[in-house]
Order: structure tokens, then sequence, then C-alpha cells
């Protein structure tokens, strides 16, 4: 199964939507670098979302896109919310990141769901850390490992 990174996106303040990039750098047990959620030693480093969750949510008539919901990457081609924890993923050529949580509690407050009405990432949303860091931009192939 492989993808497309469509989006990179980061933002300074957690709970807030993110804005995309030209590019990042996605560093070994933290996250991405200069993007609110990234910490050492937490499952949660990375947030992904597919652009299939994205487009539910167009359908249903909400303007939204790449980066609104808070995920780091957007990807295109692989139905993140299938996988499973333990489930490793490959980008670009040398990033390595292993999935630790499948969806998450909204908490009390989120501008996000404040200003989108409604929030996919609680059932759609993946988070991962990364197990091996490197350059990340929209273009990178997304693929599972195989073992």
């Amino acid at each position: 199964m492989r993808g497309i990174i469509v989006a990179v996106c980061k933002s300074a303040e957690k709970g807030t939507k993110k804005a995309p990039v030209q590019a990042g750098r996605l560093v070994k047990d933290f996250g991405l670098e200069g993007d609110a959620h990234g910490d050492h030693g937490i499952l949660k480093q990375v947030s992904l979302l597919s652009m299939g969750s994205i487009a539910k949510m167009k359908r249903e008539g909400f303007d939204v896109g790449p980066g609104d919901f808070a995920e780091n990457l957007t990807v295109e081609g692989i139905e993140l919310c299938t996988l499973r924890p333990g489930t490793r993923l490959r980008v670009s050529r040398d990033i390595i990141l292993e999935i630790s949580q499948i969806g998450k509690a909204c908490h009390a407050g989120c501008a996000i769901f404040g200003e989108v009405g409604k929030c996919i990432m609680p059932k759609d949303g993946i988070f991962a850390r990364v197990i091996k860091g490197g350059s990340v931009r929209p273009g990178d192939e997304i693929a599972l490992v195989k073992e």
C-alpha cells in the first residue's frame, strides 16, 4: 500500500489549525521540528490524516483542507484509519514512523471544533512516533513497511 504526502503542516500552538509548509524535518523520538505537538518520549509525536477523511467533511458541506484538523501530514492513497498501532510507515527514503494511536479525544475549548463545528480526528486521525527522522515535503511517497 502506497500513498503520497499531500501537505506537511505545523503550528506554534496546540488546538489550532496547522499551516502547510514547503518542507519539514521529522526528528527521531520528537516529532515535527517547530510544531507545538513535538515532544520527546510521547506516543503522539506526529499526527496524520487521509485526504479521504477531509473529502468526507467536504461532502458534508464543510470548507476544509490540509492542516484544518491540526494534522502534521496529510496523505492521499492510504486510508490511514484502517491501520493498527505498531504498523510502520516509510516516508520518502529514510523516515520511519510507527503508528502509536488511532483517534483521540477532543479536548474542551478546541479551536478547530469551534471553528469547523465538527472534528474527524477522534475517529480518522492517527498518531505516530518517529523511529527514524529526516526531511519531508509534499510529493514524498509514504508506504507500509513490510516486515
